[in-house]
């Protein structure tokens, strides 16, 4: 079945759901900063918009584009922001 969850208020939306292996992430955030916390490794793939990602051993934020991947690692806080209505999906392992 499908799981939809909110964050923030609602400035970041998810619908999640098992696939082979894992579990699938599709998700919509509006503009903002947020913190996450991975429970474990992610592949985070942008698919609409501009999303920067700051991990915990870097001090600057690095821009993702569409169909550019990002490789979460398991058991850490990470902050996203984006300055327009972005689009991702999210794939755990």
């Amino acid at each position: 079945m499908f799981e939809i969850t909110e964050y923030y208020g609602g400035l970041v939306k998810c619908i999640s759901f098992e696939v082979d292996g894992g579990q699938a992430v599709i998700g919509v955030m509006a503009p903002g900063e947020y913190e996450f916390t991975s429970s474990r490794t992610g592949y985070f793939t942008v698919t609409t918009g501009v999303i920067f990602l700051m991990l915990p051993s870097h001090l600057v934020w690095k821009p993702y584009k569409p169909y550019e991947t990002i490789i979460i690692p398991p058991d850490i806080k990470f902050k996203l922001k984006c300055t327009a209505n972005t689009s991702y999906k999210l794939i755990y392992q």
